[in-house]
């Protein structure tokens, strides 16, 4: 379609509109018995196409040849002289129905260059529109992953001094009682602080391990794990979790005559620990956190931790399992206990690795969360730790 705007390309469509009516009248003058009534329709036609490849100015000039070449060729008397009035009528007739004609066509091509240079200024303004909304969260990603790096320091920060204060504490009380001489200290005392010393760097290192480490996709329980008592595993993590839990109301429920759990109880421990600090964390001050033992089925035992906090949405319930995601709004009801959506990845995967399943559940009296834990128990023949304990003692 020819749209320039050049006077020279102006004055080419001119004379291509010219030409075009010219050669179409002579084609159909050439053509024996061609007659007024099958010429004017081909004319009109050539009119309507100059008028939507060239616009309005060639289209007037084509209506007025073919207006002429019309009158000349098929009005009798042949010739520019035209003696019958109905012959006037007609004449007249065509050249303005080639006049409106050719007007109409040149405005329907005009509004479709409009429409069509609208579009194009759309598809530009949306792509600029475009470019700017990366721009823009280009630095909103940016700003965003500040946060991220300073509330991961100061979670990593918080999640590693308190080990480290523990352990720093223990060391100090030994070095305290001599310089080198721990004589000073009993039996009872220095096993309790190597203990304490030993049981935080494995918490320390089972932290840093569930930040580094990719989950596994098939857990299966490994054959090395001895048999341990539910209760032990269920008093210890409370024990430890005493700081944490002060200012609520921790009960623990063990049903009689469970079976052993064939896991690693510091892993399991450590779970469980992380839940009921999780429940402290979240749920109001005073409030009831429930610890419960039961069993599950012949071959599972199912370990419950259950806050009255305000409860996990049921769509966010396999989220808050991935790693850095945190429940929109969610805040700490102690403002120095901040988290980064730690906490619940690395429960997921200890237990996982035990051949556990974790999963969180509305408890009954439909108000807080409800994190119950699925794991193994250990087969009769399965060797104890009270029973490796007992020969190391009698010796």
């Amino acid at each position: 379609m020819f749209r320039s705007n050049s006077r020279s390309a102006r004055f080419i469509a001119y004379l291509i509109s010219i030409g075009v009516i010219v050669v179409c009248s002579s084609a159909l003058f050439a053509i024996p018995r061609t007659s007024a009534v099958a010429a004017a329709p081909v004319l009109l036609l050539a009119v309507l196409l100059i008028a939507r490849s060239f616009g309005t100015g060639p289209a007037l000039v084509a209506s007025v040849c073919a207006a002429i070449g019309f009158g000349t060729y098929f009005i009798p008397p042949v010739g520019l002289i035209i003696e019958d009035p109905n012959d006037w009528v007609a004449f007249g007739t065509f050249t303005i129905t080639a006049i409106v004609v050719g007007e109409l066509a040149a405005r329907a091509e005009r509004r479709q260059v409009a429409l069509e240079d609208g579009k194009r200024a759309i598809e530009q303004l949306y792509q600029q529109l475009g470019e700017a909304f990366e721009r823009a969260s280009e630095a909103e990603a940016a700003r965003r992953n500040e946060q991220l790096k300073s509330a991961l320091l100061d979670a990593l920060t918080h999640n590693l001094r308190t080990p480290l204060t523990a352990i720093k504490a223990a060391v100090t009380a030994m070095l305290s009682s001599g310089e080198i001489d721990l004589a000073a200290l009993s039996n009872a005392s220095r096993r309790e602080l190597l203990l304490i010393i030993d049981e935080e760097s494995d918490r320390l290192n089972r932290f840093i391990e569930g930040l580094s480490v990719a989950d596994r996709p098939d857990p299966t329980q490994p054959n090395s794990f001895r048999a341990v008592a539910v209760e032990q595993v269920v008093r210890e993590a409370v024990s430890r979790a005493e700081t944490v839990a002060r200012r609520h109301r921790v009960v623990v429920s063990v049903a009689a005559g469970l079976p052993q759990l064939a896991v690693d109880r510091s892993a399991i421990g450590e779970a469980l620990y992380t839940l009921i600090d999780n429940a402290s964390k979240y749920s109001p001050l005073n409030t009831t956190i429930r610890v419960e033992a039961s069993a599950e089925d012949d071959r599972h035992v199912r370990l419950v931790v259950e806050d009255e906090g305000p409860g996990i949405a049921p769509e966010l319930r396999d989220q808050v399992f991935q790693k850095f995601f945190r429940v929109p709004g969610r805040e700490s009801v102690d403002p120095r206990r901040t988290g980064i959506g730690l906490g619940l990845p690395i429960a997921k995967r200890l237990v996982e690795s035990q051949a556990g399943q974790i999963e969180i559940r509305t408890p009954a009296s439909g108000r807080g969360t409800s994190v119950v834990l699925t794991l193994p128990c250990a087969a009769a023949e399965t060797e104890t730790e009270d029973a490796q304990a007992q020969p190391a003692l009698r010796a």
